[in-house]
């Protein structure tokens, strides 16, 4: 009898001892995965858009977020792509030739305003649409559709030059806009002349104070003022 007892005190420090030793190991990997919980995100499984903690409430149906969410690699890459490419937008180009464009009008050269309203033509549709912040991106479309138009009308008239200035002022209207919505790393002034179209008037873009006006060209080349800087 005294052996049957004795074995079996034996028999429980083993399994005591067993139990400390496997408590000890398990409770590093028990902390590790609490580390990797803590980063994972959870998503909603009846609205995936939900993210948050695991067991954080779904803002929309308060059900448990539960889901794993995954983030792919090439997920990651694209945004990465948009964000660059966003980075990398102006309209700087544009408005050089713009400027191109209207110093051609002011020296009555009708030739080279056709030239420069081929190649801004050529510039606006060379502009990647996806390199726009996808807040303005409709704006910019908007006025640069109309902008095209007036500077391939402006391109496919070289020898009509008052045909030229029609779809110079409209195009100078969508300039003023494209600057006032995007900028211009180039200081520039809005000019007007009062006698354009029947006394109507019109606006230009220049890039310096001193007025040299497109409409009027060599016949009154200084006529007009200028606005405000843009």
């Amino acid at each position: 009898m005294k052996k049957i007892i004795f074995s079996t005190l034996i028999m429980a420090v083993v399994l005591t001892a067993c139990n400390s030793k496997n408590k000890e190991t398990t409770a590093p990997e028990a902390a590790s995965g609490t580390t990797q919980s803590d980063s994972q995100l959870y998503a909603c499984s009846m609205h995936p858009e939900v993210t948050g903690k695991k067991g954080d409430k779904c803002s929309k149906c308060g059900m448990e977020l539960t889901e794993p969410v995954k983030e792919t690699t090439e997920k990651s890459a694209e945004v990465k792509t948009t964000q660059a490419a966003q980075a990398t937008f102006s309209i700087n180009e544009i408005v050089s030739n713009y400027l191109t464009l209207k110093n051609a009008l002011t020296k009555d050269d009708t030739k080279g305003a056709a030239n420069a309203g081929q190649a801004l033509y050529a510039i606006f549709n060379n502009v990647n649409p996806n390199s726009i912040d996808a807040k303005l991106k409709t704006e910019y479309l908007d006025i640069a559709d109309d902008a095209k138009e007036h500077a391939e009308h402006i391109g496919a008239n070289g020898g009509n030059i008052e045909h030229q200035r029609e779809h110079f002022a409209m195009l100078s209207k969508d300039m003023n806009d494209l600057i006032k919505s995007f900028k211009s790393e180039q200081k520039l002034y809005q000019d007007f002349c009062p006698m354009y179209d029947g006394g109507k008037g019109a606006i230009w873009i220049s890039e310096t104070k001193e007025i040299k006006n497109p409409y009027q060209g060599k016949k009154m080349l200084t006529c007009g003022s200028m606005k405000k800087e843009l």
